[in-house]
């Protein structure tokens, strides 16, 4: 009788973690947005556990469920999620980033999340998806715009900042170039380490330094993207 009374308890604490429970408030993170929606429940590491097949980290259904309600390819936020984290949900940067997108808390504030729940697997991803569709609505791609131009420009702003992509696009467009290809942001990027073009009138935050680390991060996530698309469904 014991036995069975144990196995019962064990049985209905795996389900309340599985629905996503927060052990200490029992309510969900909200976004104040009426045109967001909630941020999803706390989930518990058991609730990764879920039937369905990952071939490319322990959280393939957490991503893919938080993502394409998103409207994300959730094999692009995985991508994301190796070279940020190493799909590591524990850890948090110099800077303050934490959790498996690394997300730093000032992007929590813009969402109204507590920065106590920024490493929760489950709000940490929805933050990061939350973040990549605020950042394409507002640089306002033309129709024409392809998709890897359209990505690669998105995944600079996540990386370098969208106030030096945002400078590098108006340099662009002064020197009579397009300002919506990747090609041609990358190299503006890069030459807003100058003061001939930090200097420029155009130009709000002033001298960018680390278009390095910005085009390497951005030609790694693509391609490790596409890798993904092979392998993984979505």
């Amino acid at each position: 009788m014991l036995k069975k009374t144990v196995l019962t308890f064990a049985f209905l604490s795996i389900l309340t973690t599985f629905y996503g429970f927060n052990a200490q408030t029992g309510t969900p993170v909200t976004d104040p947005s009426p045109v967001l929606e909630p941020a999803p429940k706390s989930v518990g590491t058991n609730a990764l556990a879920k039937e369905r097949l990952c071939v490319i980290s322990p959280f393939d259904n957490l991503m893919r469920d938080i993502s394409e309600k998103e409207g994300n390819d959730w094999r692009l936020m995985a991508a994301i999620a190796y070279h940020e984290s190493r799909f590591t949900p524990d850890i948090t940067s110099s800077r303050g980033a934490c959790g498996l997108m690394q997300i730093m808390p000032s992007v929590a504030e813009q969402f109204d999340v507590p920065e106590s729940l920024i490493a929760d697997p489950a709000t940490n991803v929805w933050l990061a998806n939350k973040l990549l569709s605020k950042i394409g609505e507002s640089l306002r791609f033309p129709a024409g715009t392809s998709d890897e131009d359209r990505m690669s420009i998105i995944l600079a702003c996540y990386n370098g900042g969208i106030g030096h992509v945002n400078d590098a696009r108006r340099l662009a467009r002064v020197h009579g170039e397009d300002p919506n290809s990747w090609e041609v942001v990358a190299r503006y990027l890069t030459l807003k380490s100058e003061p001939e073009y930090y200097e420029n009138e155009v130009v709000k935050c002033g001298r960018f330094t680390g278009s390095r680390q910005t085009l390497a991060y951005v030609k790694d996530v693509i391609g490790r993207y596409d890798k993904y698309c092979r392998i993984a469904v979505r």
